[in-house]
């Protein structure tokens, strides 16, 4: 079928050979040619090839020290929202005040990283993500922190992660070579997934340690950012891309909604993140509880609940990043089997078949969010990189506005059913995304699909 491409993997990279007429692809095409130049397969990728551009060192180190301060506070919040309400309705009102923020912010924040300076945005976002740790560590410190501040602090960080995020992974395209985007890519999600556990992991820890608590992981927190800070300074002045027929922000987000609802690849991948996202991944928010009342393990226990499936989320992604296979496989196996764990947990007698099957669920979740966010990347164009994974972000927004019924729910009926129910609803998801594709293939095979739907359809493979 004309206009069509096959998706091959070349060691760690994603690359589109090209195709008769084919001009869908992500990556550049060639000027005044309206195609793209021939890429010639390589038999393998170094893990780390994209880290030679120092820019992109910069650019990955920096998002690593925000990734992981982030999600080590996602965890202190959660634990000092539980000293003081004492409820899972509690857990998930944390949650839901990042998510609302971040449902707003996330649109807004794509059209930015498109539209002005990425440095720019970036220098801002981290910023505020500095202030709004400070402001909870010392109030923790001096013994004035009340819920509503913790409600406070995690919309202003939601509102600044949703508009760093995208505009760190457009930049990506900017700083590397065109042959090794792919790489840069895969490894901004690495460091990204890896820290959604590992960041948990060490806030869970310190927490456990006397001398640091909860107001000392938050001011260590804002150190991480504020050196983050520091190497977005150091980027380079990238200037923001010129259209003169340039629409203004609302069109232009409009715009790239039609894109992802003309791709229907990119379309599939980001419904299943939503459903995935948001019935399976709030078994985080439920950690604390796990650990206190279920098993007894207290500050320690849950603690190391958050560092075995983070051990787990980072050999699975150093996996995925150093060996050759097939992407869509890797993200449906990752998918069933993330679900399949949280059943497990909460199905867990003791404590010690818990940790057991948090090595499941965090290795399972980062292979599952590797591969789903660099399979809706590698199908979209770099154009509308910022707003594709502005809209992906939804997701995590989705996640957090879920806790809170899901909190409610749990305080009246048990976390056990609750936490089962949520990894059905991600086992059917995956299932159903699984009957889908196959339909679509087959319809693109025999060529009953329409012109719109042929964004990226060559590629569901």
């Amino acid at each position: 079928m004309a206009g069509r491409s096959a998706f091959t993997v070349y060691g760690f990279g994603f690359m589109r050979q090209a195709g008769s007429g084919d001009t869908t692809g992500p990556l550049a095409r060639t000027a005044g040619t309206g195609s793209r130049p021939p890429v010639a397969p390589r038999k393998q990728t170094r893990t780390f090839e994209a880290l030679q551009y120092r820019d992109y060192r910069r650019l990955f180190i920096a998002g690593l020290f925000i990734f992981l301060a982030v999600q080590a506070q996602q965890v202190v919040r959660g634990w000092l929202a539980a000293e003081l309400t004492g409820s899972n309705k509690g857990l998930g009102g944390v949650f839901f005040g990042f998510a609302i923020p971040a449902l707003l912010f996330s649109p807004v924040g794509g059209v930015a990283a498109d539209r002005f300076p990425k440095r720019t945005v970036l220098v801002v976002s981290t910023s505020l993500l500095v202030g709004s740790a400070l402001w909870i560590g010392l109030a923790d410190a001096f013994g004035v922190l009340e819920y509503w501040m913790l409600i406070g602090a995690a919309a202003i960080q939601a509102a600044s992660f949703a508009t760093y995020g995208p505009a760190r992974i457009s930049m990506t395209s900017d700083l590397v070579g065109r042959d090794v985007l792919p790489n840069a890519i895969i490894l901004s999600q690495i460091s990204m997934n890896s820290t959604r556990i590992l960041g948990p992991a060490v806030g869970g820890a310190l927490i456990g340690v006397h001398a640091v608590g909860t107001a000392g992981t938050y001011l260590i927190t804002a150190g991480l950012m504020f050196v983050a800070l520091l190497y977005a300074f150091s980027l380079p002045r990238t200037p923001a891309t010129v259209r003169p027929d340039r629409p203004g922000p609302v069109a232009e987000l409009t715009e790239g909604i039609r894109y992802v609802r003309r791709n229907r690849p990119v379309m599939y991948l980001m419904i299943t993140a939503y459903m995935v996202m948001m019935s399976a991944l709030p078994y985080v928010a439920f950690l604390p509880t796990l650990a206190t009342d279920l098993f007894d393990v207290g500050s320690v226990g849950f603690g190391a609940m958050n560092a075995v499936s983070g051990v787990a989320a980072v050999a699975v992604s150093l996996r995925i990043a150093g060996r050759t296979g097939d992407p869509w496989r890797t993200q449906l196996l990752g998918g069933l089997a993330f679900g399949a764990g949280v059943i497990l947990l909460g199905l867990a007698p003791s404590f010690w078949v818990a940790l057991l099957t948090l090595l499941l669920v965090g290795g399972a979740a980062s292979a599952f969010q590797a591969m789903n966010n660099t399979l809706i990347l590698t199908e979209s164009e770099p154009s509308y990189h910022g707003r594709v994974q502005s809209l992906l972000m939804l997701s995590f927004s989705g996640f957090g506005m879920a806790a809170l019924p899901l909190g409610t729910l749990a305080d009246s009926i048990g976390l056990r059913p609750v936490l089962v129910g949520m990894g059905t609803v991600a086992v059917l998801t995956m299932v159903v995304y699984q009957a889908v594709r196959t339909r679509w293939k087959a319809r693109t095979a025999d060529g009953s699909v329409g012109v719109d739907e042929t964004v990226g359809a060559g590629t569901l493979s």
